[in-house]
């Protein structure tokens, strides 16, 4: 089956296809264990010609044999500089894994939020750092949307799943997850209310949105906000959406150019239409990556 479907791909198909004793060698015998997923654990390892990788055990996958091949073959050809390619995987009776370049920078969250009872572990990121990056994710999920085989929501995009590499440059990864492991989701509010719309496109537009909002709140933890303790406390979207329309939480920004105000300025505005409540009013995200580029254009 595998052999097949490799045949049927030909040179689009890239990932290369691991035995299991193979993936027990990259892993050193799953010596370390970098996290736990939606799908299953996350092992560090090295390849036999160098690269550090992450490899990605499907335990909790729920698709057929032929699902998984197809949601494989599907994300094995996707090519884009802000989407985290699929370098590997493995099919072997019920044993399935994928692999993955190891980003050297972790996760966007540790960036905009520090590890629970580790107040130390936020690390600062400049306000044009945070902007390119917002622009890169934007980027990959508008192709996800529009350009590449699976086109559908990412449905399960959050922080932890924007990966930074080493020239911090975001790689969107676990596109397409959704398709073969239960449970995953995202912050939008439809995920929780069905009768406000479906989950479609516009569900990982309101993520990006809560994502934006992270990002900002990076800038407040430098800065002197005049938001009451009340507002400060109210992290509901509908709070959030109106502090940033109305201004009621703008910050005064201290030793900002002119230029980063005005990225923090467009971050707030994209941010306030992304996190609509009803999915029809938020914006698609090839009109968001305009607005932002427009932006990056001026500064």
């Amino acid at each position: 089956m595998v052999q097949d479907l490799v045949k049927k791909g030909q040179n689009s198909f890239k990932p290369i296809h691991y035995s299991y004793s193979e993936i027990k060698k990259i892993t050193n015998n799953f010596k370390v264990k970098l996290g736990v997923g939606s799908c299953g654990s996350i092992f560090g390892g090295k390849l036999r010609s160098g690269p550090t990788v992450a490899v990605k055990m499907m335990d909790k996958t729920t698709a057929s044999s032929q699902e998984f091949l197809r949601f494989v073959a599907a994300i094995g050809r996707v090519d884009h500089a802000n989407v985290m390619p699929l370098i590997g995987f493995c099919f072997e009776g019920q044993n399935r894994a994928l692999v993955y370049d190891l980003m050297p920078n972790g996760s966007i969250q540790k960036y905009i939020s520090p590890k629970e009872g580790d107040p130390n572990s936020y690390v600062s990121l400049s306000i044009e750092n945070l902007y390119k990056i917002s622009l890169g994710v934007a980027r990959g999920i508008d192709y996800l949307h529009r350009n590449c085989d699976i086109q559908a929501p990412h449905l399960g995009f959050k922080p932890h799943n924007v990966l930074l590499d080493e020239n911090m440059v975001p790689k969107i990864s676990d596109f397409g997850l959704a398709k073969v492991c239960p449970g995953l989701s995202n912050a939008a509010p439809e995920f929780y209310y069905k009768s406000i719309g479906e989950v479609e496109h516009n569900s990982d537009v309101y993520s990006f949105g809560m994502l934006l909002v992270g990002m900002i709140n990076t800038v407040k933890k430098k800065t002197h906000s005049t938001a009451s303790p009340e507002s400060q406390n109210d992290h509901s979207s509908s709070r959030i959406h109106d502090q940033l329309v109305e201004g009621r939480d703008m910050i005064e920004i201290k030793d900002a150019t002119a230029e980063e105000k005005m990225m923090i300025k467009k971050l707030m505005e994209v941010a306030s239409i992304c996190i609509q409540m009803k999915p029809a009013d938020r914006p698609s995200m090839s009109d968001v990556v305009k607005m932002l580029e427009q932006e990056e254009g001026e500064c």
